[in-house]
């Protein structure tokens, strides 16, 4: 099944190589089809990430009236990342064979439901199992960023796919200071606590399944339109799902940027989290406070993700290939040592600085890591996306269930300077990822410099 059929665009209003995809980035632009492509995207995982995130600033509310222990809370808070797990690894496939338009509004479509049956819990299996279907929607991630690097060539690739998930990640944050906002509006008409907070999941949901009509019906998956795999690789044999799959699963590069993302976007996550709480908790200050606090944390997002694309694009321009994961690893491993810090000031002042520098700096590496996927397999493209996107949910799956699973015996400030250490020591892999074409970080490519657009399909 394909989508639906549309006559292919000749003219473009903005610069493009020779497969059109667009050579440069006008952020501002909703120019067909690249840049309104780029915008829907955007918009579209912005409200996934909104409705995944909606119920942490409520928990202090929601707790007390689906009386939730802090194993039912961190029970929760991993299902929601494991939700996604799966789903994230389905969508690169999918995205492959019919194209990311109709993967990404199939599933917003089919989430939006789950969201809005947040009103309708009244127990803390309920609660746990919704989180988990909601953390489906953040599969959305793939489809955007395989969206992205069909539209945009090489040199700015990295910027599309900074830009593109650095807005959308904002969701999280503003989400944080906008749902408190919401329920003390609803709770100010006199509407009980126990309904006031139910009432305002209305708002999360309706948005997820209004932007997924909008890619449907405005969106565009490819330069040329309809979409085909042969015009993605470039290759004249249109491959079966499981050549596909094989040859995204058994490369190699694809795992380890599957481990680094888990431990700067897997931590983002984790942070998203919990961070609102841990200000709540530790600080004492109240939920509208706390929600701000971790607004900001979600909200850098706006520019330091797209940062990081743009250093990517920067520094491959200049260096290569070697440029590109020289400067993740050394955003990553300055995010890690930040991530130790935040764990060990005890001001509320100096929490918040050290929280905010750490958000610049975890966000960019997500954005240096996507620098990165787009060069690892051009026939598996989706699948190495979809491989990168749900090793950063097994990273905060994992970070949740051993440092904040609420069976802890150590606190949560320990806990967060323990995933900064767990982020140090997962980065170092990146010195194995290895391109013959362009070389690594320590190595020269192995081979010539004629090596083909047909050759680079072929590689594993």
């Amino acid at each position: 099944m394909e989508p639906p059929s549309r006559q292919p665009q000749t003219h473009f209003t903005i610069a493009v190589d020779s497969d059109h995809k667009a050579t440069e980035f006008r952020l501002f632009s909703i120019s067909s089809p690249h840049m309104r492509a780029f915008h829907l995207a955007w918009l579209s995982l912005f409200s996934c990430f909104f409705s995944t995130f909606s119920i942490p600033p409520l928990l202090p509310i929601i707790r007390q009236d689906l009386h939730l222990t802090d194993a039912d809370i961190g029970s929760a808070g991993i299902a929601s990342f494991a939700g996604s797990i799966f789903s994230r690894l389905t969508m690169g496939p999918v995205c492959d064979l019919l194209g990311p338009r109709i993967a990404s509004a199939s599933l917003s479509l089919l989430t939006a439901p789950v969201v809005l049956s947040t009103s309708l819990i009244s127990t803390p299996q309920s609660f746990i199992f919704l989180r988990f279907l909601i953390g489906f929607s953040l599969a959305n991630f793939v489809s955007s960023q395989f969206w992205m690097s069909s539209m945009f060539s090489g040199s700015v690739v990295g910027l599309a796919n900074g830009v593109a998930a650095g807005w959308a990640n904002v969701g999280s944050g503003l989400t944080q200071l906008v749902m408190p906002l919401v329920y003390s509006f609803i709770a100010s008409l006199d509407v009980p606590s126990v309904t006031a907070w139910r009432v305002a999941f209305v708002l999360p949901a309706t948005f997820q399944a209004v932007m997924a009509v909008m890619v449907l019906a405005f969106g565009q998956d490819l330069p040329d339109g309809k979409y085909k795999r042969s015009r993605i690789t470039g290759s004249k044999d249109k491959d079966n799902f499981f050549e596909v799959l094989f040859h995204g699963l058994t490369n190699y590069r694809g795992w380890i940027l599957g481990l680094t993302y888990g431990f700067c976007f897997g931590v983002e996550l984790t942070t998203d989290n919990i961070i609102s709480q841990y200000f709540y908790n530790r600080f004492n200050v109240n939920i509208q406070t706390a929600g701000a606090i971790a607004a900001s944390f979600g909200v850098a997002n706006c520019v330091s993700r797209p940062a990081g694309g743009m250093l990517s694009d920067k520094m491959g321009r200049r260096f290569g290939m070697r440029g590109r994961l020289w400067s993740l690893w050394m955003v990553q491993t300055v995010a890690g040592l930040l991530c130790v810090l935040l764990g060990r000031v005890n001001s509320l002042v100096g929490s918040v600085i050290v929280m905010c520098s750490f958000s610049l700096f975890v966000q960019a590496a997500s954005g240096l890591t996507f620098g990165v996927v787009p060069f690892v397999s051009k026939r598996s493209l989706g699948v190495i996306s979809g491989m990168t996107g749900s090793g950063g949910t097994v990273g905060a799956v994992v970070t949740q269930l051993l440092l904040f699973s609420g069976s802890n015996t150590f606190s949560t400030q320990t806990g967060i300077s323990l995933m900064g250490l767990m982020m140090l020591i997962c980065t170092l892999p990146l010195m194995f990822i290895y391109f013959p074409q362009w070389g690594g970080m320590f190595c020269h490519p192995s081979v010539q410099p004629d090596f083909c657009h047909g050759d680079y399909h072929m590689l594993p």
